[in-house]
């Protein structure tokens, strides 16, 4: 019966783990603004976002939460870090990575700000076409 209660238990953990509102960044696959609109996308959707990173993609996670921050579109909520222990195939052992997630909401600005960025890039397409 215990075998069966943490079989339920982790089902409910692997739900978890894969949030709608949860964006994995890395430094070397996609550039950092994609991360930002990508990030806006999510808040207005869910109103809130958590960005996730392992090792060196930390300091891309921190740095896109200061572009919206400082920006006005988003409010800290919530800042954990970590350490995970993943299995490092060319050593052939579990090596220690920091994790931080960081869950951003909207401000109170945020849909007159995205409202004004949506009319600056239709303005910006006019003027391409004529």
């Amino acid at each position: 019966m215990e075998e069966i209660t943490a079989g339920v238990n982790n089902m409910n953990l692997a739900v978890d783990d894969q949030k709608k509102n949860r964006i994995q960044v890395s430094n070397t696959k996609k550039p950092l603004f994609f991360y930002v609109n990508l990030a806006k996308r999510y808040m207005q959707q869910y109103n809130e976002v958590e960005l996730s990173a392992l090792g060196m993609a930390t300091a891309t996670v921190v740095t896109i939460a200061e572009i919206l921050k400082n920006n006005g579109f988003a409010v800290e909520k919530k800042i954990m870090t970590s350490t995970v222990e993943i299995k490092d195939d060319s050593r052939g052992r579990p090596v220690q990575k920091v994790k931080i997630e960081i869950t951003l909401v909207k401000s109170e600005k945020f849909d007159e700000l995205m409202a004004a960025a949506n009319e600056e890039k239709e303005a910006a397409e006019a003027q391409v076409q004529s």
